[in-house]
């Protein structure tokens, strides 16, 4: 980022964090394992998330990796040593099965294999150049893409694709997904993060409470029922409707400014 805050800081010499305009940038930084998620870099994303998701000035994040490779998946070097980079209530990579309660965009340069594409596709929005490659080369490997890439995957593309990846294990253009919905926007090499942070300081201009609550009731409401789906949103949504900044955002709109959210 050219025009980071003095708030930028490092979480890990392997994970870098830098927060601007109410956007925090992730980074995975092993360029020469090409991003590799070992246990170091597990953490390293779990503890950023952590104290992320209690700060009211970060409204969203961006997930990329360092050297032109956002990542190729778990380290296999590691693996056979037993370093395992899961963290307990957050799964592979400290994020997969617990993403964090505010928007989360990936931008994908280069290759998102195996456990990068599993980060991926935990992600809210992809953002990918259009030499990008995804895919889960598990079973070339006699593994399972068991960091939610089996079961996310089906949910995001038609199942017969889905299953085309997935059983395959071969790598698949960022074309050919943009093509059937799961990459959002497509950039020139070297674009991705550019553009995901276009988006993502258009997310952050948005009332904080009012994004969480979007974000759930869209992830949640795949499991409600017809009788129960409008009960379970209000239970999240009616809050939001008594909150300061539902207030701010009307007087905002009536006064002509902007809004200054309070998160409260």
């Amino acid at each position: 980022m050219s025009d980071v805050s003095p708030d930028a800081k490092t979480a890990s010499d392997e994970v870098l964090v830098e927060v601007d305009g109410g956007v925090a940038v992730i980074t995975i930084n092993r360029p020469r394992a090409k991003n590799a998620v070992n246990g170091v870099v597990a953490r390293a994303i779990a503890a950023a998330l952590d104290e992320l998701e209690e700060r009211k000035d970060v409204s969203a994040y961006v997930l990329t990796g360092a050297g032109g490779t956002f990542c190729a998946g778990m380290d296999l070097k590691g693996f056979l040593t037993g370093d395992f980079p899961v963290v307990e209530g957050r799964g592979f990579g400290g994020l997969a099965e617990a993403p964090p309660s505010k928007p989360l965009i990936a931008a994908v340069e280069g290759y998102a294999l195996a456990g990068g594409c599993e980060l991926a596709l935990a992600c809210d929005i992809i953002v990918a150049s259009e030499e990008a490659k995804f895919g889960l080369p598990e079973p070339k490997r006699g593994l399972v893409a068991g960091a939610g890439g089996v079961m996310r995957l089906p949910r995001r593309i038609p199942y017969h694709i889905a299953m085309e990846i997935a059983l395959t294990g071969d790598h698949f253009p960022a074309s050919r997904l943009y093509e059937v919905g799961l990459v959002n926007h497509l950039t020139p090499v070297g674009g991705a993060l550019g553009k995901a942070l276009e988006l993502a300081r258009r997310i952050a201009a948005n009332a904080p409470l009012a994004l969480a609550a979007t974000k759930r009731v869209i992830v949640e409401s795949a499991d409600w029922s017809l009788d129960e789906m409008f009960k379970k949103q209000g239970e999240i949504v009616n809050p939001v409707f008594g909150s300061k900044d539902a207030m701010e955002g009307a007087a905002a709109f009536a006064e002509k400014r902007a809004p200054q959210w309070k998160g409260e």
